[in-house]
């Protein structure tokens, strides 16, 4: 009854969750155009995840598993789905997600058949996969209704059926840890749970064993996704795209919502996207956005590219930006190797990476 009547409230006075007010990139979050000066390794169709065993890098890319070995690029193989998710495990061994429904586990990259296969009937949208402290899996799934690749309509629908999973190879036990996420997407561990990204939520939240989620970053201007760990501690944060407050307008607004879902085609929806500019039936692309026909780099975005380095505590402590008016947009993977940054940005299909060294003197760290 009190939760009612406090949700009525905010309602009426558009505070708390009905504020269509967005924090500004402030602080660790002050904009750059750090992404814009990474290197360009490799251009993909469709990459989603990066994993390494520390000496390889392994990438998905659409349907196809390729290594990425100094300057040379190879397939490792092909699968029947597209992968949505990789993790790479101790002695060699590698943990696939496909299309968001089953997660497979290699021996090793090329082996013919897995050693293990999870095909639970709860998974529905797995979207990444991490190593738990005790050497099983940890897998965050968006929503319970919309597939992987139908994150804009999870988002319009306000759905919060995100869920977490443990998956234990040894067992082959698959238990939930979370419920009613605001689509989990990504998670990495921490002391005795794991930190999960809620993307709807604008959150990370500590999610233990045997206790409710707990916030540890909340109020992010973006939509965080997958979390690795940093070699000196802490961890790397992504968000595939930034908050507007015309979006979070649209999402206030049901009516709304449900004729344009109805009547216009997804990729013109005022929804955040992971590249934007191509096409003239795009919505915010007037007098705030060009002027004298430039783009802006202080416009509201409609897709955007940025990384967070946290500290061990989950805070923030400096950030890597790709603007509105830059092409590195779409960031949803980054992990460290050989001294490197390496990342995805999935917008223009792009694999990217960035020296470490320097990176925290730069940003006073």
């Amino acid at each position: 009854m009190i939760a009612a009547v406090r949700e009525f409230a905010n309602r009426f006075l558009g505070r708390g969750d009905a504020t269509i007010t967005v924090p500004s990139f402030d602080g660790a979050l002050k904009p750059n155009q750090k992404l814009e000066s990474a290197e360009t390794v490799l251009t993909c169709e469709a990459p989603e995840d990066l994993a390494t065993d520390g000496r390889h890098l392994f990438v998905a890319d659409g349907r196809r598993l390729l290594a990425l070995d100094g300057g040379a690029t190879s397939e490792i193989r092909s699968f029947e789905r597209p992968i949505s998710a990789l993790c790479a495990l101790p002695g060699g061994g590698l943990a696939v997600a496909l299309a968001g429904r089953e997660v497979r586990v290699y021996a090793n990259p090329g082996a013919e058949q897995p050693s293990v296969t999870f095909a639970d009937a709860a998974f529905n949208a797995v979207n990444a996969l991490a190593l738990a402290g005790d050497n099983t899996l940890i897998a965050t799934d968006g929503s319970a209704t919309c597939g992987v690749d139908d994150w804009a309509r999870d988002l319009m629908e306000l759905n919060r059926t995100g869920r977490v999973f443990r998956l234990d190879p040894a067992t082959k036990a698959v238990t939930p840890l979370a419920k009613g996420l605001g689509h989990a997407f990504g998670a990495c561990a921490h002391g005795n749970g794991m930190l999960v990204s809620e993307s709807w939520r604008h959150r990370v939240v500590l999610v233990a064993p045997g206790a409710s989620p707990k916030t540890v970053l909340a109020h992010l201007p973006v939509y965080p996704s997958r979390l690795t760990k940093a070699s000196d501690g802490g961890y790397w944060l992504t968000a595939f795209t930034a908050r507007t407050q015309l979006i979070e307008f649209v999402l206030r607004e049901p009516a709304y919502r449900r004729r344009m879902m109805a009547e216009i085609d997804p990729a013109y929806w005022v929804a955040p996207r992971l590249r934007s500019g191509f096409s003239f039936k795009e919505p915010m692309q007037g007098a705030h956005i060009k002027t004298m026909g430039v783009i802006k780099p202080w416009a509201p975005p409609r897709s955007y590219g940025l990384v967070i380095r946290l500290n061990a505590d989950g805070q923030p402590l400096y950030s890597l930006h790709s603007r509105v008016d830059g092409i590195n947009h779409g960031i949803v993977a980054a992990v460290e190797m050989n001294g490197d940054l390496v990342l995805i940005a999935k917008g223009p299909g792009r694999i990217l990476r960035l020296p470490l060294a320097g990176l925290a003197e730069e940003f006073g760290q």
